[in-house]
């Protein structure tokens, strides 16, 4: 992948070497139905060591206190460098983050009708603080609703590739231009719907939204890829396999095998290995916002 011809993103908030890795916490739910709510948020190692039903945004998702808007506002975390980085897992991060703006700018007032204003990417060392919650390592990157930002701990990228075997420069990519297709559901008011929905519904059905929320959210990073190579042509062919290959390892029936437990479609949050590459394709194949509306989808 040919990150270094795309423009970087002034709009990187760098706080590593900041610390703050413990003493934060982890909101937890308290009472009351589940929605988008206070964060807990699980990554991709949380996932493997076991998945909590009530996740539902991006590689780390959110559990509802109840009540309310379903979120605690947190103290605004320190001061921290802003602009692209420059180191090269920074710069590559800034890299694809320039290149969703400068993607979803054009694809987004075409296809939808709605200007695109761009989420902050947060980069951060072991922890930091989000709108909100507690943003740690362990829990993997995420989509905030609350300030629009993307949180993400680099080292992230090292344990794709170590426990998962899912490296390489496009799988990371769609990881950043995942939690970015998250924000263009909140641009578009899909995230409010879902969790006033959830608060209505089982634990079943809310686990169904949060997949078809999560599929969503891979095809607009597909999309985002398509329109992205066919201007600056910086993808080919092993790129793509390096996607489906992070995709397949993420998908709720491979990772629940890896803890050698039973596989419970009906608990899964994010979809199986084979509904994450399809829907990842599918945005790829179309380049189209509305191919990718998985709650219209009879089935996923």
């Amino acid at each position: 992948m040919r990150w270094e011809d795309f423009r970087t993103s002034e709009y990187v908030e760098d706080r590593r070497g900041q610390g703050g890795g413990g003493g934060f916490g982890i909101p937890m739910g308290g009472g009351g139905g589940l929605g988008i709510g206070t964060v807990i948020v699980l990554g991709l190692v949380g996932w493997a060591l076991g998945i909590d039903p009530r996740i539902l945004i991006g590689g780390a998702e959110m559990v509802t206190r109840g009540g309310g808007s379903g979120y605690e506002r947190q103290a605004p975390p320190s001061p921290s460098r802003t602009g692209a980085p420059s180191d090269e897992v920074g710069r590559f991060a800034a890299a694809i983050l320039g290149n969703t703006e400068d993607v979803w700018k054009e694809v987004l007032p075409a296809q939808v009708n709605r200007p695109y204003t761009p989420t902050p990417l947060v980069l951060y060392t072991r922890g930091t603080r989000s709108g909100c919650g507690a943003a740690q390592s362990a829990m993997g990157p995420f989509y905030c609703p609350l300030d629009r930002k993307v949180y993400l701990d680099t080292s992230f990228f090292q344990e794709m590739q170590r426990r998962f075997n899912a490296g390489g420069d496009f799988a990371y990519a769609y990881v950043i231009a995942h939690e970015v297709g998250h924000h263009i559901q909140n641009i578009l008011g899909i995230l409010p719907k879902v969790q006033a929905r959830q608060r209505e519904v089982g634990e079943r059905e809310s686990n169904q939204l949060s997949v078809r929320v999560e599929l969503m959210a891979d095809c607009l990073a597909g999309v985002w890829a398509k329109n992205s190579n066919a201007k600056w042509n910086a993808i080919d062919e092993n790129d793509m396999r390096e996607a489906v290959n992070a995709a397949q390892a993420i998908g709720d029936d491979r990772l629940q095998g890896r803890r050698g437990g039973e596989v419970m479609p009906d608990s899964f949050t994010h979809g199986s290995s084979a509904q994450r590459v399809r829907w990842l394709l599918t945005g790829f194949k179309s380049g189209q916002v509305q191919s990718c509306d998985t709650f219209r989808a009879s089935r996923l």
